[in-house]
């Protein structure tokens, strides 16, 4: 009796994810057979004005919605708050962009009452009934540095009061280019995955000139359509394949899906 063997058999996956968050991705690959090629392209670290991100959590009790744009916006934003407050005001009504920050909302014991189910994205959330007749509504986005404004404007436009709460921010980490240089000219590594345009961009500059042939022939698996836009602009050779949402489980499912198509060819 022949076992089948694992989808990713033999494959291996670059994983740009934030380095504390490389686990649970780079578990899933290799439950399937793969091998991750773990090289964080993006470093969360704390915000750099916490006063202001205080003046905004002592506040709390005079908005009617937050929204966290995150895992990491969660994550930071509550921590922060919890070290000021003992919880989230009771009539504050909670939003996040995708399912993803909705689930590290449970981890500390909130209910997002407003997360779309479909896409993991600003246009998705704005989409929501909940948001579509905000006039008059006084609205914090707990966010990281830079980033989509269209959240912003777009709540705006509808006639809300809008402010940002930078929670944390995001940089490039300081990396040896070394294995992922090698790897690449080795044509060590099969395909890429990358879950923001910052990451994309960070991986293009640290892969450097020399390595940038190898890298953007490589299949390359986002989240957004957004990034796969940033692909194209980086010169990227393939088409992007594109995740239904952030999460790692979607991420492998399409990484399986196109491992599947390479062998019915």
């Amino acid at each position: 009796m022949s076992m089948t063997a694992p989808d990713l058999e033999g494959l291996t996956v670059l994983i740009t994810r934030p380095q504390d968050q490389t686990a649970n991705l780079s578990g899933l690959v290799q439950a399937e057979g793969g091998r991750a090629f773990i090289f964080p392209t993006l470093e969360i670290r704390e915000t750099d004005n916490p006063d202001a991100l205080n003046q905004i959590i002592d506040q709390l009790d005079d908005y009617d919605v937050a929204v966290f744009v995150s895992p990491n916006a969660v994550q930071h934003a509550v921590t922060a708050i919890h070290q000021r407050r003992a919880q989230l005001p009771s009539r504050l009504r909670l939003a996040c962009v995708g399912q993803g920050s909705a689930r590290e909302l449970e981890r500390f014991g909130y209910k997002s009452r407003i997360t779309p189910t479909e896409k993991s994205n600003s246009e998705a959330l704005l989409a929501l009934p909940d948001l579509l007749q905000v006039k008059n509504r006084k609205i914090v986005i707990f966010r990281g540095n830079g980033g989509r404004d269209v959240l912003h404007q777009t709540l705006t436009e509808r006639g809300a009061q809008v402010d940002y709460a930078q929670c944390y921010r995001r940089a490039k980490p300081r990396i040896d280019a070394a294995p992922l240089t090698q790897a690449l000219a080795k044509g060590a590594i099969d395909v890429i995955t990358v879950t923001s345009a910052e990451g994309l961009r960070n991986l293009y500059e640290i892969a450097g000139a020399g390595a940038r042939a190898p890298l953007t022939k490589l299949p390359i698996v986002v989240i957004s359509p957004r990034i796969a836009q940033v692909c194209g602009e980086l010169g990227f050779e393939t088409v992007p394949l594109i995740a239904d949402n952030a999460s790692d489980e979607a991420i492998v499912k399409t990484i399986k899906a196109w491992r599947l198509s390479k062998k019915t060819l």
